[in-house]
């Protein structure tokens, strides 16, 4: 495994989709830095992180026979390997947030950003972008319902350690989606996710609030949500929020 580190860069994802498209990028290639200056989250949000306090990292993996149609497990091993490596760290009630953010209770500790590169049905490689709050104690205002691990457990945690941490964690994943373990992924994600079976109050994307229960996850990634009639919705990323 390849490790990249800067000191300053604006995302580490578009700095290894430059390396990628202009070389022969090992598997396992991480570029991480201290100063993330643009980093983006899901559908273009932005990611913002203090320099030198946080993981700011991104991961470049190659894969054989992974099918666009399964790329819901991608993301399920990405998001568990995440999830398992602060379960060690004893933070409490950890979930993940569909499609990956992680939460420890009802605040987001981490975000996950997943850019694919396809060839014919497959996957040719991904490029995988994590934002881990670590040793921030202060948050912009406009940033609610965040924290971090430093705010969980109250002493700073080394960097470096974690980061292999998370990394041996995500090779394993991989090494499950490699090995077609997709009902243990989907399994082991759905039993993890956050609100899962609990009635909860949800907003489209007309603003329209309503009751529903987190039902499952379809075949192309979209949230399944049961209604107050019984019936099933399915829901992509930012067709619906949580209240």
């Amino acid at each position: 495994m390849k490790i990249i580190k800067l000191n300053a860069i604006d995302s580490t994802n578009s700095f290894l989709k430059d390396l990628a498209q202009n070389s022969t990028l090992e598997n396992y290639t991480v570029a991480i830095t201290e100063d993330q200056t643009k980093g983006r989250g899901q559908q273009e949000s932005k990611w913002v992180t203090a320099p030198l306090k946080n993981l700011t990292f991104s991961i470049f993996v190659k894969f054989n026979k992974l099918r666009i149609n399964q790329k819901r497990y991608l993301n399920f091993a990405i998001s568990l390997a995440i999830y398992d490596a602060l379960l060690e760290k004893k933070i409490d009630k950890i979930s993940i947030k569909w499609p990956n953010d992680i939460m420890a209770a009802n605040k987001k500790i981490c975000g996950i950003l997943i850019e694919n590169t396809f060839i014919g049905d497959r996957i040719k490689n991904s490029i995988t972008g994590i934002g881990l709050n670590v040793n921030q104690e202060i948050f912009p205002e406009y940033l609610k319902n965040v924290t971090s691990l430093k705010l969980e457990k109250g002493f700073d945690f080394n960097l470096n350690n974690l980061l292999n941490d998370i990394l041996i964690k995500i090779q394993e994943k991989i090494k499950l989606l490699e090995n077609n373990e997709f009902d243990l992924l989907e399994n082991s994600y759905l039993n993890v996710l956050y609100k899962k079976n609990i009635p909860t109050m949800f907003k489209n994307c007309q603003n329209e609030i309503f009751i529903g229960i987190i039902y499952g996850i379809s075949t192309d990634g979209k949230l399944q949500i049961q209604l107050e009639d019984d019936s099933i919705k399915e829901f992509g990323i930012k067709e619906v929020s949580f209240l």
